[in-house]
């Protein structure tokens, strides 16, 4: 019953209303004692571990979202070896792997969402991942909220979609329909050795926005699809491992790729926790 209720309930919340004054509040430097008090209730109702940031002193961010988004001790997440290793971009839990159904992709429990409506709708941008392969991996509130680039990689075009703010934590993703494809999100393609990869950064409830490195902050609320191409001297390129984007508060990351382009490693299953840099898949 709670959980029907859960769900319910953020079809009536005004979502972008709640999560514009979320991220408001997450970047409010002007009261230092609250917001300490808020990092600290965080640390402990989530079960952050602060041992891993390279910052460990929770008084010592000058926002909420600074402390979100924090960054780790070097070395931490080092990067599993082998030139045709996929690497996971994100800590979290996988939410579902495998093979896309023609343009239908496996979301939770008899749900299933549309490949070219997560990409934002154009034909010629969904074509190359017909058949292909995508990993969900969903991150919760304690983890590590930076995104990194699963392979090394050229930024050829970004995709801003705007959409709803559900939640993406397990109970909405098994009954919200087309949960991802309807949510808004910022779809990076890029092109790598294996062909193109997407990378898809899904907004969420409360969620005060994602930001890339190359773009900054995309916030969200805007009505139409927007579309910005990288190419020639504006072209840029990703080693494997760094860093390409970040959640200001948390959310998913969904990845795709040609059908053939990888084999996700059989220990990467629904339900596993990952870390960021952990070997994922084999790369053809």
């Amino acid at each position: 019953m709670f959980d029907k209720l859960f769900v319910l309930s953020q079809y009536i919340t005004p979502q972008l209303g709640v999560s514009n004054l979320a991220g408001r509040l997450a970047d409010n430097d002007r009261s230092p004692a609250l917001k300490n008090r808020v990092i600290k209730w965080f640390i402990g109702r989530y079960g952050v571990d602060m041992s891993e940031a390279a910052e460990p002193d929770p008084e010592a961010y000058s926002t909420f979202n600074a402390f979100f988004t924090r960054a780790l001790k070097p070395g931490i997440r080092p990067l599993a070896d082998g030139e045709k290793t996929l690497v996971s971009p994100v800590d979290g839990a996988i939410s579902q792997l495998g093979q896309v159904t023609g343009d239908r992709v496996f979301q939770a429990k008899g749900q299933s969402f549309s490949l070219s409506e997560l990409l934002g709708g154009d034909e010629a941008t969904t074509a190359p991942f017909a058949n292909g392969e995508f990993s969900t991996i969903y991150l919760s509130p304690k983890d590590y909220h930076r995104i990194h680039m699963p392979m090394a990689g050229t930024l050829r075009q970004m995709i801003h979609v705007p959409g709803k703010l559900f939640s993406v934590n397990p109970v909405t993703a098994e009954n919200v329909p087309n949960l991802f494809a309807r949510n808004e999100r910022v779809v990076c393609i890029f092109d790598t050795d294996s062909g193109p990869m997407a990378l898809v950064l899904v907004g969420a409830m409360i969620v005060g926005s994602v930001e890339t490195s190359w773009a900054g902050v995309v916030v969200p609320g805007s009505k139409q699809v927007t579309s910005t191409r990288y190419e020639g001297e504006q072209a840029i390129r990703f080693a494997k491992g760094e860093e390409m984007g970040r959640f200001r508060l948390g959310s998913t990351v969904i990845m795709v790729m040609p059908e053939g382009a990888v084999t996700w490693n059989s220990d990467q299953v629904a339900g596993k926790t990952v870390r960021m840099g952990e070997a994922f898949g084999a790369l053809a």
